[in-house]
């Protein structure tokens, strides 16, 4: 294993490394979409479930978006990227004139393949050569699909090694969205993110934008160490959120109330916070293809969340901003 994501603890930016936004930028907020193949949450990773069918949701769903004036991030994956019926139903998302098709890599079912280590899901872990050729066979899947090349990209699982930003920036991405704030992944051998917060930050000559993650609660001030010793704890992190002492909030609607999402975006202005980066699943559309969305009763629900969500974020002052106002703001 050359390198590799795996126990990695990604180094918090400096002061001099965070994106100074311009003051007329004012508080915004941006979706990115994880848009990929359905498959088992449950069971292990399979490189041969590929298929795309939830991509036929996209275009209503795009147009409840573009109604409320938000801009999608469309982070495509390969099997997304070559299937014909799935790019007839993004490339228009991405011809309303601010909406964009980005890329995300999922390791074990984009070519070439390697050895499956059991750890291959995290890019980073792979072979840097092993790694590059999977990204080079991704750009152009996404460039002959949809006639341009990313530049924007996250990694699937969020799994970026220590070389991964350099081959990026090789290949023309200028925003990476691999990183998630205050989250742990070294127990299942990816990247340990707890240092990183929420403001986008410069390194290896991209901008990185952290998907937003806040901390709520009575000892929010607290929050760092109390919640990685809560941690340590047999359900001592779930004990501290039913209590409203301390909760870590990721702004998605899945799996996330909206009192806690309306709370951390709260929280979250209070801090200051310039950026928030929300995100979400494209099989989540659909019934079925994900935890998050089981019935029809969970979509009704989806979508719920997002209209007392937006509703709230209107009601702050938070306005939406494009992958291109992002990159132009800074």
């Amino acid at each position: 294993m050359e390198g590799g994501a795996a126990g990695w603890r990604v180094p918090a930016p400096g002061p001099d490394d965070l994106v100074r936004w311009p003051e007329a930028f004012g508080t915004r907020f941006t979706v990115l979409v994880d848009v990929e193949e359905e498959f088992d949450w449950t069971r292990p990773l399979d490189p041969a479930r590929r298929t795309t069918t939830a991509t036929r949701a996209m275009p209503a769903a795009h147009r409840r978006f573009r109604d409320a004036g938000v801009a999608l991030g469309l982070m495509v994956d390969h099997p997304v990227a070559v299937d014909p019926a799935s790019v007839d139903h993004l490339a228009p998302i991405a011809q309303d004139g601010r909406s964009e098709i980005g890329a995300q890599l999922h390791a074990w079912v984009n070519p070439p393949f390697g050895t499956d280590t059991g750890l291959e899901s995290f890019q980073g872990n792979l072979p840097r050569a092993l790694e590059a050729d999977k990204i080079g066979t991704l750009f152009a899947a996404v460039e002959a699909g949809f006639g341009r090349r990313p530049r924007a990209f996250r990694a699937g699982r969020y799994g970026i090694g220590p070389g991964s930003r350099g081959l990026l920036a090789d290949r023309g991405i200028v925003l990476d969205a691999s990183v998630r704030a205050r989250h742990d992944y070294a127990a299942g051998g990816g990247p340990d993110f707890s240092q990183i917060g929420n403001a986008a930050y410069r390194v290896d000559g991209l901008i990185e934008l952290p998907s937003t993650t806040v901390f709520t609660g009575r000892a929010r001030r607290w929050a760092r160490g109390l919640y990685r010793t809560a941690g340590r704890i047999p359900r001592g992190r779930g004990a501290l959120a039913r209590s409203g002492v301390l909760a870590r909030v990721p702004l998605s609607p899945e799996g996330v109330p909206i009192a806690a999402a309306t709370s951390a975006i709260d929280a979250a202005v209070a801090d200051d916070a310039r950026l928030l980066v929300f995100s979400f699943h494209s099989p989540s559309l659909e019934v079925g293809h994900t935890p998050y969305v089981r019935d029809a009763h969970d979509l009704r629900q989806f979508w719920h969340w997002w209209d007392a969500v937006l509703g709230h974020l209107a009601r702050r002052g938070v306005a939406n901003a494009s992958i291109g106002e992002i990159l132009s703001a800074a």
